[in-house]
């Protein structure tokens, strides 16, 4: 039997425009081919093992031509494959997708189009431009900015063009703006109808500039305003100065670099203008053996206490637990300790309570909060008697567990999970840090830093320059540090919600000083 092909709208950069639909598309597909000018981001989203094929189209080199797409799919879907054949804004909106679904229809292939937010509607509404307006325009077209730069002759009517809509909107146009401008004034637009032209709408590095049809030209050639960019003509393009809302946000302009398997934390910084871009260095797996975990579910009633320093330690102790037939009636008696908020709200998730959140969330405060728990006259071995069990990473510090040892108390370390390098490569990373896109790198732990320089190989040390750098805690501290580099941001707590505050206040600091 034959697979199946779904034609998804990417739309044009901004991941949150990504419809539902399309999300659950990609989730699902075996087979991912894929487009250029697309967050890529979005690719974080689907299944891990499937297959992807670059189909990208730049400035005329095409890495695979449309016949060649085609054939890779009816191949893939005569497998029995599920297809994801994702492009950028609306795949029926001079995306090809017609041509791609009438390749499928005659090889008898099923298939489904899901659209996506065009680039022509997308680009104006995040420079703060609508393109109709009931004092404006009450009507808008979408039009190719190329067609005349290819043959001499052409299918667009500029004189109903130029005068019979409100609004035009012009993809692909950069390079023949020119000649665009020329056409509409010829067939009598006003040459001062107010134009904007949008490079790269919908994105962290989006660049608005705004002119009319008689100086457009010079001021694109002039700023440097190279494609992909939308231009739009037309007199809604004055509400701009009151409704541009995006470039206004505090953090516009700035791309995060997170290097930690998920974004939970970091929503704010979208929030507020910056692009996230997950690239994560630390991939969260089971341990190699389950035997130390298992010896100690297996008494877990002789322990006093149970301690969680990471919301991973809670997961894998709890999923191990279940997998033991265990009940959780079995913790009846045993006190928990977490360390952190985000650490307590995973134990609150399995009906648990937490007896203690220690003020510092590192090895020192969780000493202190226990002395402070267990206070007695014999200040040489205060934890006497006290039994702890700690589920933790394969790798981790030994302050805490000597410490508790030291003043009489009994300690099993078992480990929970493992955290390791993912198998993955950094060159769209890469390039992204050359080119400058990249503003704010931020590494969580010791690992995530050391795996990230191991990835970017010899180009870490180059790449990282120029890059702000914001780390969690002092050990992730010291080891940027030992590779030469300088910590930009620190927060006083060891959270990700002190670190997006920190970030906030460098970023906002570092504006009012330029």
């Amino acid at each position: 039997m034959n697979g199946k092909v779904y034609i998804v709208g990417a739309g044009p950069g901004d991941i949150g425009l990504l419809t539902v639909k399309g999300l659950k598309c990609l989730r699902k597909a075996e087979v991912v081919v894929y487009d250029l000018h697309l967050n890529a981001q979005v690719l974080n989203y689907t299944n891990h093992y499937a297959e992807f094929i670059y189909a990208g189209k730049r400035g005329g080199h095409h890495t695979m031509t449309q016949d060649e797409i085609n054939r890779v799919m009816i191949e893939k879907a005569k497998q029995g494959k599920i297809i994801c054949r994702l492009k950028g804004g609306d795949p029926f909106v001079f995306g090809r997708g017609g041509e791609e679904a009438e390749a499928l229809s005659k090889e008898g292939i099923e298939f489904e189009i899901v659209p996506g937010v065009s680039s022509a509607v997308a680009a104006p509404a995040y420079a703060g431009i609508p393109l109709t307006h009931r004092l404006y325009s009450s009507s808008f077209a979408v039009v190719p900015g190329y067609e005349d730069a290819a043959k001499g002759e052409t299918s667009i009517n500029w004189e109903k063009l130029a005068t019979g809509v409100g609004t035009i909107v012009f993809l692909m146009t950069v390079k023949n703006i020119a000649l665009v401008c020329q056409r509409l004034i010829e067939n009598n637009r006003n040459p001062e109808t107010p134009v904007a032209v949008i490079r790269w709408g919908t994105r962290p590095d989006q660049t608005t500039i705004v002119g009319n049809l008689r100086n457009i030209p010079d001021l694109v050639k002039e700023k440097d305003i190279k494609p992909p960019a939308v231009m739009v003509v037309g007199d809604v393009v004055k509400l701009r100065e009151h409704l541009k809302w995006y470039e206004k946000k505090p953090l516009f302009g700035h791309r995060i670099l997170v290097t930690r398997e998920h974004s939970g934390g970091f929503e704010l910084l979208e929030e507020l203008g910056a692009e996230i871009i997950e690239f994560p260095t630390i991939e969260i797996v089971p341990p190699m053996t389950w035997d130390e975990l298992d010896k100690s579910i297996d008494k877990i009633e002789t322990y006093n206490w149970l301690i969680f320093t990471s919301a991973n330690s809670v997961k894998f102790f709890f999923k191990r637990f279940f997998e033991r037939d265990k009940d959780i009636r079995e913790l009846k008696g045993i006190k928990i300790c977490a360390v952190g908020s985000k650490t307590a709200l995973e134990v609150k998730k399995y009906g648990m309570k937490v007896d203690l959140v220690p003020e510092e969330f590192n090895a020192e405060g969780l000493v202190e909060a226990f002395l402070k728990e267990h206070r007695t006259q014999n200040t040489e071995h205060r934890l006497k008697g006290i039994r702890f069990l700690l589920p933790r990473a394969e790798v981790a510090r030994e302050i805490f567990p000597e410490k508790v040892r030291e003043l009489g108390g009994e300690i099993d370390i078992a480990t929970a999970y493992r955290a390791v390098k993912p198998e993955t490569h950094g060159k769209r990373l890469r390039r992204f840090l050359k080119e400058g896109k990249i503003s704010i790198a931020t590494f969580t732990s010791a690992a995530t830093f050391n795996n990230f320089m191991s990835i970017m190989d010899r180009y870490a040390l180059e790449l990282l320059k120029g890059v702000a750098i914001a780390v969690i805690g002092t050990v992730t501290a010291r080891a940027v540090e030992k590779a030469g580099l300088r910590v930009n941001i620190m927060p006083e707590q060891a959270t990700i919600e002190a670190m997006v505050q920190e970030i906030i206040e460098w970023v906002k600091n570092k504006s009012e000083f330029v």
